[in-house]
């Protein structure tokens, strides 16, 4: 685990994980799990009752879902300000049963809180006595520590449906789970499309923003949802049209397998290894495919390694490098005019981003 406070409190002062989902993306993603909440306790374990539009989305649907308890737990929250909390700078938690004596849920200002001893963070000890509890963990964690969150929620054994960037399916600590099927993407993503979260008004100016109704918005371009619970989407079959051609299909200089630049170009006659785009995964179903590995060093070790290489920019640029090891190469007969290549003892490489390698799963009688 990383220093107790290499922490959500550093990121939060930072002001770099603050994204606040929004409820249309939470309704969008949630209708298709509808069945594995019914008796359930959920834990949204980084979540302001007072803020979050998951709690917002469980406790008003908490009888048509079935619910058995509703858990929402904030660290020691310095974004309090938004709600004139005399409580501001204490940790605080909530358990929501219900709507028991047939009353409206209850406002956000009217929400009793209670408080933590200690920071609630998630990796305290209180926060995991809470998760102990629950049966199914629903949050947008902070992205700078997806990888110690993922981590938590594997060792306790827990389900889950939680919001991160796309690029973490290529994180060591995530790509096996990937692989071994225990981890997949939820149904509302496409791999490169946006999600806008809101965020604080004293939040960094940056690129992809924008501001609706005096609210600042934002997007995180990769985001996508990644759960480890079952839905119908995962089981529908990808349909396929194209046949293997030689000249349309190269093969990798450093790894088994032939390119295959989007999904719906695979060919539906390969029994060989394909190297598919990342968000292939969103478009993923085990019936139909089988992972073997992925194409990106060092989670997927290449069958040849190139000595240092000339890299040439799309502007003429030359730098000596050996980035043409870091992933999926290309041969070529002549050097592109218009991106990178790279010059290994005369001959020339086109390097691609990481690879899933997969092949078909047929089923025989």
């Amino acid at each position: 685990m990383a220093s107790k406070r290499q922490s959500l409190g550093n990121a939060k002062l930072a002001k770099l994980d603050e994204f606040y989902t929004q409820l249309s993306d939470i309704e969008k993603e949630i209708r298709h799990y509808k069945k594995h909440f019914k008796g359930k306790v959920v834990y949204l374990n980084c979540d302001d009752p007072r803020a979050s539009q998951f709690f917002h989305y469980f406790s008003y649907n908490f009888e048509r879902l079935g619910l058995k308890k509703l858990i929402a737990t904030c660290y020691r929250s310095q974004d309090m300000d938004l709600f004139s909390s005399g409580d501001s700078e204490r940790a605080i938690y909530l358990e929501y049963t219900g709507d028991k004596d047939g009353d409206r849920i209850p406002g956000r200002n009217e929400i009793e809180v209670k408080h933590f001893n200690g920071d609630g963070d998630f990796r305290s000890q209180e926060s995991i006595t809470l998760l102990k509890e629950a049966d199914i963990v629903v949050t947008n964690p902070p992205f700078s520590l997806f990888r110690e969150y993922v981590a938590q929620l594997m060792e306790y054994n827990k389900k889950f449906l939680i919001i991160g960037n796309m690029n973490a399916v290529t994180y060591k600590e995530i790509w096996p789970y990937i692989q071994q099927n225990r981890i997949w993407l939820g149904v509302t993503r496409t791999g490169t499309g946006q999600m806008w979260f809101r965020i604080k008004d004293d939040a960094p100016v940056k690129q992809g923003q924008r501001v609706h109704d005096g609210d600042r918005y934002q997007t995180v371009g990769h985001s996508a949802w990644f759960t480890n619970l079952d839905h119908s989407k995962r089981h529908e079959e990808l349909t396929l049209y194209r046949t293997h051609d030689p000249d349309a299909y190269l093969p990798y200089d450093n790894y088994n397998g032939i390119e295959v630049s989007k999904a719906v170009n695979i060919p539906v006659d390969w029994d060989g290894v394909m190297g598919v785009p990342i968000t292939f995964l969103g478009k993923y179903n085990p019936d139909q495919f089988e992972i073997v590995g992925i194409a990106k060093a060092p989670l997927g070790e290449p069958s040849k390694m190139y000595p240092k290489q000339t890299q040439v920019s799309a502007n003429g640029v030359r730098s000596t490098v050996t980035k043409l090891n870091d992933g999926p190469a290309l041969k070529v007969e002549t050097p592109p005019t218009d991106k990178t290549y790279y010059e290994v003892d005369g001959e020339y490489y086109v390097q691609l981003y990481a690879r899933v390698l997969i092949r078909h799963k047929r089923v025989t009688a």
